[in-house]
């Protein structure tokens, strides 16, 4: 037969905490939707040209950079730096003979991103605005 238990279940008195942590997650998916999450970007004038102007020769006299992916990591006409300080130490001298003097930024395509975007906040912080990045023509 059926026996029943002669010992009486204890009610307990604590709440139900389901509808509580439904209420808290959802509560904080909104906060973290809805969060002002602040992108620091570098402000970079882009110019506006035509399509046949964009791949040009820089002009002969120009102040070559070359970031290169294994180190020495920076160049200037082919004289190649250990450090950043250095290099741009060098960069600034040069730059200041000859103000006038168009730089022309080469980059390697296996070079990590974050050197060229170093590159171009120093010659933003230095107002050195006369740039150019060499670009390969893309093959079809």
């Amino acid at each position: 037969m059926i026996s029943v238990s002669s010992s009486q279940d204890t009610v307990t008195s604590s709440p139900d905490l389901a509808p509580l942590l439904d209420i808290i997650f959802i509560v904080m998916v909104f906060l973290l939707l809805t969060a002002n999450i602040t992108i620091e970007t570098m402000q970079v004038d882009i110019p506006t040209t035509a399509d046949s102007e964009v791949l040009q020769t820089p002009a002969a006299d120009a102040l070559a950079i070359n970031i290169l992916a294994s180190a020495p990591y920076w160049a200037i006409k082919k004289q190649s730096y250990a450090d950043w300080p250095s290099f741009s130490e060098a960069l600034l001298k040069q730059h200041n003979n000859n103000q006038q003097q168009p730089l022309v930024i080469g980059v390697d395509k296996n070079a990590p991103v974050e050197r060229m975007l170093k590159l171009l906040a120093f010659l933003q912080k230095n107002n050195i605005n006369a740039t150019s990045i060499i670009m390969e023509e893309e093959s079809l």
